[in-house]
């Protein structure tokens, strides 16, 4: 460690953190940059607040129900009185972060990091959805400001007698600045979707500000003459050599490429001694992305030392199997970026050629082996050290898994397979790769995997396809060491993939729509068809009368029924109607002739104005029914059954009749064995939006359960393109399940692609090397 990095000390007893002040020389600039960083955040505060009215009044013009609607407009009168007590606490807590800074006692923010792994599965649900809209406001500024940040932090921790601040210990950092709003909010009896509310007005307006801010703060100090000559640069470890082709005075033939963890000391945050103990290798894999790091180098090592010529992930064997057995000098870090720099420059001619076929890895070490032995001063004396080799082979093993992924369709693992040798310069450049899920380069990879994954079916595989060739394209051409290129490239994705996604969101909402719809239709006819079985109960009508409830008045009743509802009065009139029909049907004394004479008028009106309703009768059509069904009554009121089993005209099929084979729920069938009944229980309460896997002719379909009738009590599935492809009622989903042709996907498998890869490498290396009790 340099003496720049270690903290101030004097030697004397009782000196602390909190006993150091600012070097005075430095008060007057300290407190410049406090006023400048103030009267930006109360600026753009102040545009949260005036755009609160706007925003809330359009989520109140286009709310689903009356009481959502009252809540927004509620939310705009208490935010009114609530904010000036939120910019006061607001604004305090940020001048107060600052003030502890330079008294050494500001404590860190919880990071994005540890909010995760640590906290988010142990509290309630709005704190985690508060958690969650922090992390995703840092984690963009973060990856958006790398380079200011980090010379900002480089020039505050000398304004600070040069105390070295951690990632999220600077009090104009995201995390701090996010972290203030949120405790602001904290007291204020707000319901958690207004709060969204305010959180997505705060990272538009202040967030996406402290981009202007960092830079006017860089400058400032940079006048002052805190580190004028600082190169903002994305953080690398101290064993990291600087991008591809650097300047004579920065030459890399003197700084090793590897996973070693770097020294303590370096500016990087996920720096780890190199002297700290790995974690115990026979465990499963850590969820630190450091000791994750850590775990696979010392795995990878092991199998280097003992089975070096093994084949690792995928059949590939190690680098290492590549080089002259005689050799003992290494290659230096120039040499083996220049050997890379040449395969790039090769993979870019003819890439359209190149790119119908997947870049295999085994191939690619070849290459590169063929590369260092073609341009090598000692020809069979040199090989790689051992720490570019694992590295080397720790990426062979990502873009394998890639190529065995069973997520991805194969014309988006051919497409991905090409970024091998631009991925491999930056995993020996940047061992944050592996570490920061923030890293532009991972960002892009997962978002390309996740793309294909997502949107690779239906009308948009081939666009996708094209868009992702065209990334993997430029990342091939442009790519010298500069990461910003990926953070542009994954920006470009992004508001491709959104299109497809509000397609697709789209196209599901419309199948949603449809199945609630005809859900209400087979509701309605369910319940009009048990008014006519009991206007039929008992009673044996002629069948002219029978066939005319059964079939032409239930789709009255439903008519009714869905456009007036079940309280009005003309849903109970029709039932009258369906009452008085049946009755008129079946052999009445002479009072009840009576009153059918008296009712025969306006009950022949109601059933004409039931059938103008339906729409398929011509007037001359209702005029011949209504006196056929005349007819029918004065015959069974004579005595002449004969004459009213005559009487039967065509009716019009029913209109809904047919309409619901598929919805009509599932027919009978064996009772469920207690494991099924088990997971129909679990299935009653199971969330939309949840992916299922089925087993189906050899194949294997991922569906997402996007609704479920309580009517037919079936679910109903579609695509990743959104489209509707499978209706299961419930007891068929819970027996399919019993018998492993259904299943929940994973979490794991919903994990982002590096994720995942590092976890199975982890894994393979552990059976590798014995230390796994027994193959996972």
């Amino acid at each position: 460690m340099s003496t720049q990095d270690q903290p101030p000390h004097t030697g004397k007893p009782g000196t602390t953190l909190a006993s150091r002040g600012i070097q005075p020389r430095f008060g007057e600039l300290a407190q410049s940059c406090r006023q400048l960083v103030m009267n930006s955040l109360a600026e753009h505060l102040g545009q949260v607040f005036g755009q609160v009215d706007d925003t809330l009044f359009e989520c109140a013009d286009k709310a689903e129900s009356n009481q959502l609607q009252s809540l927004f407009f509620d939310s705009m009168r208490e935010i009114r009185k609530l904010r000036p007590k939120i910019e006061r606490s607001y604004l305090r807590a940020v001048a107060q972060n600052f003030t502890d800074f330079f008294q050494g006692t500001l404590k860190p923010a919880t990071s994005a990091g540890d909010l995760e792994a640590e906290r988010l599965s142990l509290i309630e649900n709005e704190e985690y959805e508060e958690a969650l809209q922090i992390i995703n406001m840092v984690s963009r500024v973060k990856a958006r400001c790398a380079q200011p940040l980090y010379a900002l932090e480089q020039r505050l921790a000398l304004l600070n007698n040069g105390t070295k601040l951690s990632e999220d210990g600077n009090p104009f950092g995201p995390q701090m600045i996010a972290q203030a709003f949120r405790e602001a909010l904290t007291p204020c009896p707000l319901p958690l979707r207004i709060k969204i509310i305010l959180y997505s007005l705060f990272d538009q307006h202040v967030m996406r500000g402290l981009d202007n801010l960092y830079a006017a703060l860089n400058q400032r100090l940079i006048d002052a003459g805190i580190l004028p000559n600082l190169k903002p640069s994305i953080r690398r470890s101290a064993s990291t050599p600087p991008a591809a082709n650097p300047p004579a005075s920065r030459p890399v033939e003197e700084t090793p490429l590897g996973l070693t963890p770097p020294p303590a000391g370096t500016p990087s945050s996920e720096a780890t001694p190199a002297s700290a103990a790995p974690p115990n290798l026979g465990g499963p894999p850590p969820s630190d992305p450091s000791a994750l790091l850590s775990s696979l180098s010392a795995l990878l090592g092991e199998h280097r030392r003992h089975a070096a010529d093994a084949p690792l992930l995928g059949g590939t064997p190690s680098i290492s199997s590549f080089a002259p057995r005689g050799a003992t000098r290494t290659y230096s870090a120039s040499e083996l970026l220049e050997a890379l720099n040449r395969m790039q420059r090769q993979s870019a001619e003819d890439l359209a050629q190149r790119m119908r076929n997947p870049q295999r890895v085994e191939g690619l070490k070849s290459d590169l082996q063929q590369q260092l032995d073609s341009h090598s001063p000692r020809p069979g004396e040199q090989k790689l050290s051992d720490q570019e080799a694992d590295t080397i082979d720790l990426v062979g093993m990502l873009f394998d898994f890639i190529l065995d992924d069973t997520c991805l369709a194969d014309c988006y693992k051919t497409a991905l397979s090409h970024l091998h040798t631009p991925y491999l310069k930056v995993a020996l450049q940047d061992k944050e790769l592996f570490t920061q899920h923030q890293h532009p380069a991972r960002r892009l990879l997962n978002a390309l995997a996740q793309a294909g994954v997502m949107y690779g079916e239906g009308d948009e595989e081939r666009g996708l396809l094209s868009k992702m060739q065209w990334v993997v394209e430029r990342v091939i051409n442009g790519f010298s060491g500069d990461l910003l290129l990926f953070e542009a490239l994954h920006e470009e994705l992004d508001q491709y993939t959104q299109t497809l996604q509000h397609k697709v969101e789209l196209r599901e909402r419309r199948a949603v729509e449809a199945a609630k719809g005809r859900d209400r239709l087979l509701s309605a006819r369910q319940q009009a068809l048990e008014v006519i079985a009991g206007c039929l109960e008992q009673r044996e009508p002629p069948p002219i009368i029978r066939n005319f409830l059964e079939l032409t008045w239930t789709d009255v009743l439903v008519f009714i029924l869905l456009r007036q509802g079940a309280q009005s009065g003309e849903w109970q009139r029709a039932c009258e109607v369906a009452e008085q029909l049946a009755w008129s049907g079946t052999l009445l004394d002479e009072a009840e002739r009576e009153r059918l004479q008296a009712l025969r008028v306006p009950l022949l009106e109601d059933l004409r104005k039931g059938l103008q309703l339906l729409g398929g009768y011509h007037e001359d059509g209702i005029r011949r029914l209504l006196q056929d069904l005349v007819a029918c009554q004065h015959a069974v009121q004579a005595k002449q059954p004969q004459l009213a089993a005559k009487l039967n005209p065509p009716l019009a099929a029913s209109t809904f009749g047919s309409m619901f084979e598929e919805d009509a729920g599932e027919p009978a069938q064996p009772e469920l064995s207690s494991t099924a009944k088990q997971l129909s229980e679990q299935l009653m309460h199971i969330e939309f939006g949840t992916w299922f896997e089925f087993d189906e002719n050899g194949q294997t379909r991922t569906l997402k359960l996007s609704w479920f009738s309580p009517t037919t009590r079936n679910y109903m599935f579609v695509d990743h393109s959104g489209q509707r492809v499978a209706i299961k009622p419930l007891a068929q989903l819970a027996r399919e399940m019993e018998q492993g042709q259904a299943r929940i996907v994973s979490d794991e498998r919903n994990s982002p692609l590096m994720d995942r890869a590092l976890t199975a490498i982890y894994r393979v290396l552990q059976r590798f090397t014995g230390r796994a009790a027994t193959p996972r």
